[in-house]
């Protein structure tokens, strides 16, 4: 389930790209087999490991072009290990959210993308994402759960504080957001039937992508969509 259009966020041979805050690495795994040099960093081990297995899989299968290369590495979002301008590429996925110092954070993608390179911001929409906690403190009040909720304009402001200039965005994932409220509704660690018949429903149309099922989604996204994504490029 992709977040990032990457119709918009082109990526290809040639392309360096980081994911930053990569957790199961499903935007990195599209940048590598679109044919890009693929660095996924995260602070969790457990999932990088998970990565690089996947990544290893995705080379094994001839699904990435062997010119690509990829990497799973354990990285600091506030001290990133890499020089300035080391991508054209950044995807910083459903990340910010989670990291109180999230200025600090867009500081050090500006710094790591080179001059009109391209980054990618997902974060939950403000709406659909207070509705979650309003009917849950359980939802957010956790080990690295959700700290704070943005508006979009609020998104954009700090993108252009750390130098980047905005050039697009659109929303996403309508089809999520009553399913993430039925579930802070009955408690998130609660089994209930409704549920796990949505949860089924969400993964079989992940797995099958039916046409009527992702146009519907396509025409609510502006109204429902539970995820924001802002494009911006570096002058």
């Amino acid at each position: 389930m992709l977040t990032v259009d990457f119709d918009r966020f082109r990526v290809g041979p040639g392309d360096r790209v980081l994911d930053l805050g990569c957790g199961d690495g499903r935007h990195a795994y599209a940048a590598y087999k679109r044919g890009a040099d693929v660095v996924a960093a995260d602070l969790d081990d457990t999932a990088l490991k998970d990565v690089r297995d996947m990544f290893a899989n995705l080379a094994e299968a001839g699904e990435a072009p062997a010119s690509a290369s990829a990497l799973a590495i354990r990285a600091n979002a506030l001290r990133l290990p890499f020089p300035d301008g080391a991508f054209n590429r950044v995807i910083v996925a459903e990340t910010l959210e989670h990291i109180h110092a999230d200025r600090a954070v867009l500081a050090e993608v500006s710094r790591v993308l080179t001059p009109g390179g391209l980054m990618v911001a997902t974060v939950p929409r403000w709406w659909p994402e207070r509705i979650c906690w309003l009917l849950s403190d359980e939802y957010h009040e956790v080990e690295g759960g959700h700290i704070r909720v943005y508006r979009r304009g609020e998104l954009l402001g700090r993108l252009r504080d750390a130098g980047l200039r905005p050039v697009g965005g659109h929303h996403a994932h309508a089809l999520h957001s009553p399913y993430w409220w039925l579930k802070c509704a009955v408690g998130p660690d609660t089994k209930h039937r409704l549920c796990d018949l949505y949860h089924r429903f969400l993964v079989w149309d992940i797995m099958r992508s039916p046409r009527p099922v992702r146009f519907a989604e396509r025409v609510l996204n502006p109204v429902l969509g539970k995820s924001l994504v802002v494009y911006a490029r570096k002058p």
